[in-house]
């Protein structure tokens, strides 16, 4: 399946927002601007800053690519992955800066909202598969 062929509005809309967020985050603030945030987040894990700026390089190249993969994924469990992924790095955000949750637009916020959107896609593959 592919997005021109997308069974239902919602899931166009589904695809359209989730993969315009990990193309976003992807290129803006990790490989355009690489956002001093993004190379502290990382640094409790990488204790060289060179390394530290190429793995968020990296990281940047592989959120355009999974967001290009979400537009095209015809089977649930690339929105179940990215269900588990966003979960995963708000879990590694409380553990290492809890403190980005008291922010404006902060991780909690974002993740959540992209959740419900895989939740919304998950929902109209099952729906479109079953013919209901």
């Amino acid at each position: 399946m592919s997005l021109l062929s997308v069974r239902t509005p919602a899931l166009l809309i589904c695809r359209l927002a989730l993969a315009f967020s990990w193309i976003y985050q992807g290129l803006v603030p990790k490989i355009v601007c690489r956002s001093s945030g993004e190379i502290e987040l990382l640094g409790h894990l990488i204790p060289v800053y060179r390394w530290v700026c190429l793995a968020v390089t990296w990281m940047g190249v592989g959120e355009i690519v999974f967001g290009i993969f979400l537009l095209v994924a015809s089977r649930a469990w690339a929105f179940w992955l990215n269900i588990v992924t966003l979960a995963g790095l708000l879990f590694y955000v409380a553990l290492f800066e809890p403190g980005m949750f008291t922010l404006p637009f902060n991780p909690l916020t974002l993740n959540i909202a992209l959740i419900a959107l895989s939740v919304i896609a998950v929902l109209e593959l099952k729906k479109s598969k079953t013919g209901t």
